[in-house]
């Protein structure tokens, strides 16, 4: 079973693994996901989609009998814009529907973690070791990281306690086919839209923050494993590409990548001020190690030529979501 099949890497996990012989069941209440995403493969034979919430335990617990795996992507991510309640409930509640779940029918538990849990943390690349370093309970952009943190303890717990096998895999930066367009799916889904609509990209801050960007090709990449070798039970993997590029670096590669090497970037710096109480992380890098000593994982696609494949399916999607907002007008 795959929770928030129908977000971006939840989506290409599950075709991933059809392709592989997998029967999956896909699971998602649609408040992030889209059909489109699904849509590939949606009647596949070996395919079953539920249009369910995680934190109906009851819902987790029908669905996922028989499995012997569940992957639990389903999330809620940063509140940029929002309050910061619905982050801490539901990926609390969520994770531990699932985790319940796993007790009753013994199923291994892999989910998905974050970066954002290694915080503040000023010492990079961050290893599985690193100390996860937080802000304080009034900033509400923390929530996301302890809400996973608390997910991650939980996992362990329940493994301690019901022997339940469990892998926590922490993602960085992922980007590709199927991304959310807005801030949820990151900045360079926000910086491609800019740069296709010759539009001025927002910066926030002073724009060299740096980050790491993975395809989502390698992150599912990373699932697989993690699904498949026994190796990976019971420990948590930094799951990423380990190239470190700054924000402002990002926008201007975007740019060139889709208005050409001659066009000067419309860049507007956005100040953190304007989000309320905000802080940002200055550097987030991955050591993957241990990944690849226990996974054998090895990030395959570079930030170019993942960019280039990237505005490719963005300009088909854009067009599709058009077509079909015309068509409900």
């Amino acid at each position: 079973m795959v929770t928030g099949v129908a977000g971006f890497i939840g989506s290409n996990l599950a075709e991933a693994m059809l392709a592989r012989g997998y029967e999956v069941v896909g699971v998602d209440n649609l408040s992030q996901g889209d059909l489109l995403n699904i849509e590939s493969f949606r009647q596949h034979e070996r395919f079953c989609f539920h249009q369910a919430d995680v934190c109906d335990e009851a819902a987790m617990l029908e669905l996922s009998a028989g499995c012997d795996v569940v992957v639990h992507l389903a999330a809620y991510k940063i509140p940029r814009y929002s309050d910061a309640l619905d982050t801490l409930r539901v990926n609390a509640h969520g994770s531990e529907s699932i985790l319940k779940a796993a007790v009753a029918h013994k199923f291994k538990f892999v989910a998905a973690s974050t970066s954002d849990v290694y915080g503040k943390n000023p010492q990079v690349p961050f290893s599985e070791d690193s100390a996860l370093v937080m802000g304080n309970p009034d900033v509400r952009r923390w929530a996301y990281a302890i809400s996973k943190m608390f997910e991650e303890q939980m996992a362990f717990a329940y493994h301690e306690r019901y022997g339940v096998d469990v892998v926590m895999l922490r993602f960085f930066g992922g980007y590709g086919p199927n991304q959310n367009l807005t801030w949820w799916g990151g900045p360079q889904s926000v910086f491609i839209n800019k740069a296709l609509d010759d539009e001025t990209i927002p910066i926030h801050g002073d724009g060299q923050q740096t980050r790491s960007f993975t395809y989502v090709s390698d992150h599912v990449d990373g699932i697989l494993r993690a699904v498949e070798k026994p190796e990976a039970n019971n420990h948590y993997f930094n799951i990423g590409n380990t190239y470190e590029i700054t924000i402002l670096d990002l926008a201007r590669l975007i740019w060139r990548l889709v208005r050409g090497e001659d066009s000067v970037p419309k860049i507007e710096m956005i100040p953190y001020e304007s989000f309320g109480k905000y802080e940002d992380v200055r550097r987030r890098i991955p050591d993957i190690t241990k990944a690849q000593a226990l996974l054998g994982f090895q990030p395959q696609v570079d930030l170019e030529t993942g960019l280039r494949q990237t505005i490719l399916w963005q300009i088909e999607r854009r067009r599709l979501l058009a077509a079909r907002s015309a068509f409900v007008g």
